[in-house]
């Protein structure tokens, strides 16, 4: 029976996945089985880490948000200025308000002065 030569499909897979885990430590860059498997886990941290980070970063921008607020004495509260804003119908997002406080407290000033009027 003749020799059969292989394909490079498999080669090419293996590559790849080589080239994913390069970074990765010991065995999980060397290894293919481990290296599949690390690379597994770690696209499933950053898929669900993506979502926690939007979440962090939306609390962040409440709390400061909510110190300038309360600092500035218009408002009482965070909840009461947003109430106020979508009363108002001002677009203005919490990421936006939130670099507006620490920059220039101000204008936040100025704009929560506007929304009780």
């Amino acid at each position: 029976m003749t020799r059969v030569r292989r394909g490079y499909i498999a080669r090419r897979r293996r590559t790849k996945i080589r080239l994913f885990a390069s970074t990765f430590i010991g065995a999980h860059s060397r290894l293919t089985r481990t290296a599949t498997q690390q690379k597994m886990r770690a696209l499933v941290s950053s898929h669900r880490d993506r979502g926690k980070q939007k979440r962090d970063f939306r609390r962040l921008w409440i709390t400061r948000i909510n110190a300038a607020v309360r600092e500035s004495g218009v408002f009482y509260s965070y909840s009461r200025l947003i109430h106020n804003l979508y009363k108002k119908q001002l677009l203005l997002n919490r990421k936006i308000l939130a670099q507006i406080a620490i920059s220039n407290k101000n204008c936040l000033y100025m704009i929560s002065s506007k929304i009780i009027k």
